[in-house]
């Protein structure tokens, strides 16, 4: 399997990335290992690649804000299974991450080798996270609820929302993505839609609260 398998690696720290390598080819000498240091070169990649296998992904790097990256590529890739690798352990993240569609969650912290399992039994297949932790509780329904209306949004109405939490104006979003101020307007209201809320500030504080997105600028409440 190892030749034929491609796998990216995703984090904007050169050195972890090397880390990364390093647990791949440990496993699966022959992999083709690509790289990238933001969402935009992710997606790139992910466009012009057929056969990728995997994605390692960082839940910080540019173009990234908690689990904005994870949601866009489940939606934008579904067939692609996405692992998360985070400096963060806290259990309700890791439960979060699965929960959005995560196949592992591998700690920052772990061992070199146990890194390299854990990647192997996801391309096997299975899912993978810390043995250790307890992730058996459950979410409130007013989480739970939320989380599954951002599940219904669309690749584009992710990159809205993330662009929105950046306080960027509809006119700024639209050069980004290339589109017209008319459909960014549209992704909007869509998004209210989706989210259950009446304003961009209400959209954007009700995602932050669950880490799909930036906290909210100092004196939103």
């Amino acid at each position: 399997m190892g030749s034929e398998t491609t796998i990216v690696v995703a984090d904007d720290h050169p050195l972890f990335r090397g880390a990364l390598r390093g647990a791949v080819t440990a496993i699966l000498p022959g992999a083709r290992i690509l790289e990238a240091s933001g969402l935009e070169p992710l997606t790139k990649i992910l466009d012009d690649e057929h056969e990728v296998d995997l994605v390692l992904l960082d839940l910080t790097m540019p173009g990234v804000q908690g689990f904005s990256g994870l949601i866009y590529l489940r939606a934008q890739h579904p067939a692609i299974p996405v692992v998360i690798v985070s400096a963060n352990e806290d259990p309700v993240v890791i439960r979060r991450a699965l929960d959005f569609g995560a196949a592992g969650f591998i700690p920052k912290s772990l061992e070199v080798d146990r890194i390299g399992e854990a990647i192997g039994q996801v391309l096997a297949g299975g899912h993978w996270s810390p043995p250790d932790i307890e992730l058996s509780a459950s979410e409130d329904k007013e989480t739970a609820d939320l989380m599954r209306r951002l599940a219904t949004l669309t690749p584009q109405q992710v990159r809205v929302l993330m662009m929105l939490s950046e306080g960027l104006l509809n006119k700024q979003i639209a050069y980004e993505l290339g589109v017209s101020e008319a459909t960014v307007k549209a992704h909007v209201s869509a998004i209210l839609q989706k989210l259950g809320v009446e304003s961009r500030t209400q959209a954007v504080i009700v995602s932050s609260r669950i880490g799909a997105t930036l906290k909210p600028p100092a004196g939103v409440e």
